[in-house]
């Protein structure tokens, strides 16, 4: 899905600068628009499957005892609410669309995006209070306290700032393009260019691919 997701972000991308800035090549920026929407749909019907895994992600989290922040877990379960509300109202937009179902197909969309912008702005949320607590324990008053930790965890701790900061940007740039897709009068809704939609998209995806490939990494360095 990630791969499918940058894909369909760089072809939104460069088709978008392609049909503004380059009128000699609009014809090819506008196929790169329309294979970015067919990638797009793609990945609607591929979500289509992720009801199940996302119930139970959001069934082990529970009310996530294990946090020991009571602001993370709260953003967090509203978090995964948000997250386990998106799917069904997509998928019903979905099917309204393929004339599957007899209702208005705007109404679902919106409301799934809302979901979805919800869901990135708890997750912004989350990121931000994680990075302040980890760099508290780093560098504030417990800095006599953290110079005590072994090396490997303050590398740890280290890592997860930066996991977090990385979690953020992405987020953040999925939120603006979130907001452009809400009904027109909704702060900057509507008024992005393809090309914007695009950038931000792909920014978001890189991360997200950077993440995992580097969550990967670290799996494998750690496995005996």
């Amino acid at each position: 899905d990630r791969l499918i997701r940058t894909l369909g972000y760089c072809c939104q991308l460069v088709g978008g600068v392609l049909v503004e800035r380059c009128p000699a090549r609009s014809e090819v920026g506008t196929r790169l628009l329309t294979l970015s929407s067919q990638l797009s749909r793609c990945r609607t019907v591929l979500r289509l499957f992720d009801d199940v895994a996302m119930f139970i992600y959001t069934k082990q989290y529970g009310l996530g005892a294990e946090e020991e922040d009571i602001f993370v877990r709260c953003v967090s379960v509203l978090g995964n609410l948000a997250d386990q509300l998106y799917y069904p109202c997509e998928h019903i937009a979905w099917a309204a669309d393929a004339k599957i179902l007899r209702v208005d197909s705007a109404r679902w969309w919106t409301l799934s995006t809302a979901f979805w912008g919800l869901s990135l702005l708890l997750g912004i949320a989350r990121s931000l209070r994680m990075v302040l607590m980890l760099r508290w324990r780093l560098r504030g008053p417990a800095v006599a306290f953290t110079s005590r930790l072994p090396r490997s965890k303050r590398r740890a701790m280290e890592a997860q700032v930066q996991a977090e900061v990385l979690t953020l940007l992405s987020n953040a740039a999925d939120l603006a393009n979130a907001v452009h897709w809400l009904p027109p009068g909704v702060l900057w809704a509507g008024r992005f260019p393809p090309w914007l939609v695009g950038l931000l998209g792909t920014i978001s995806s890189l991360l997200s691919m950077y993440q995992a490939v580097g969550a990967s990494g670290q799996g494998e360095a750690t496995t005996p």
